[in-house]
């Protein structure tokens, strides 16, 4: 698997989608941002995780 993202910069999309609006729901980002979701998952155990690590707060 080719990787182009850091956890970091994976941490920082997520932090970016969220303050533009964008829905941070599994099914949407996978469609939308298919990279991050592949590079989120290589980084950290599930979608969930990834979005708690970045400290945001989302009512789904």
């Amino acid at each position: 698997m080719e990787l182009n993202m850091s956890a970091d910069e994976v941490l920082s999309h997520i932090v970016q989608l969220h303050s533009s609006g964008e829905s941070l729901a599994k099914k949407n980002v996978k469609k939308q941002h298919p990279d991050l979701m592949k590079n989120a998952l290589y980084y950290y155990p599930s979608w969930e995780h990834a979005i708690q690590k970045t400290g945001v707060d989302t009512v789904q």
